[in-house]
């Protein structure tokens, strides 16, 4: 290398580098945002530290590719209303998002998003169809994941309205579970159909 190229190969590689940092930092720090505003919905859990809401940037710097393995709340969110409803027009990505954050709310469900989407995956049944498919978990279309990002962190922030009064379990409108009998119907969306107990 040249000489009189060298400080400026220097100052781009620290320059890249210095990104780097700062945005890994900023990420731990839209995480421990995200960990703490989901510790405020759950019943048992007491908040230390308030925190303003999760910004866009902020979520975006949370698994921007949607291959990030799931052990904190927006991606353990995210992924559920990508792989639930992706694709499907209306209320049903937002209703998905609803379910779960009802069902943290809810003292009969564990009280983080992860335990919730995860829940059932070691002993039947499995509360999620898309976790316990056998089918890879990762992002295949980044357009959809975006809107399930966007989802998760206004259900995360406490902006997103209940469109399911408040429901505990849905499914497709192309089956219909033993369990939908006994619940009651709350909520209607074009894909599914949503319950809480009577």
């Amino acid at each position: 290398m040249p000489i009189n190229l060298l400080p400026v190969w220097l100052v781009l590689t620290l320059s890249v580098t210095v990104a780097f940092a700062d945005t890994e930092l900023l990420a731990e720090a839209a995480i421990r945002k995200a960990e703490i505003l989901e510790q405020v919905v759950a019943p048992d859990v007491e908040v230390s530290e308030l925190v303003e809401p999760l910004s866009e940037h902020e979520a975006q710097l949370i698994d921007p590719e949607g291959s990030d393995p799931l052990v904190e709340p927006l991606t353990c969110l995210a992924r559920t209303i990508y792989w639930e409803a992706k694709g499907v027009p209306g209320r049903d990505m937002e209703s998905v998002a609803n379910v779960v954050i009802n069902r943290v709310t809810d003292e009969n469900f564990p009280n983080t998003i992860c335990d919730v989407v995860t829940q059932g995956y070691k002993q039947s049944p499995c509360q999620f169809s898309w976790w316990c498919n056998g089918r890879p978990n990762e992002v295949v279309e980044n357009d959809a994941y975006e809107v399930s990002r966007e989802v998760a962190r206004l259900a995360l922030n406490g902006e997103l309205p209940d469109y399911t009064d408040g429901a505990l379990y849905f499914h497709d409108r192309t089956v219909h579970p033993y369990w939908a009998n006994v619940f009651l119907l709350t909520a209607e969306t074009d894909a599914f159909l949503f319950y809480r107990p009577k």
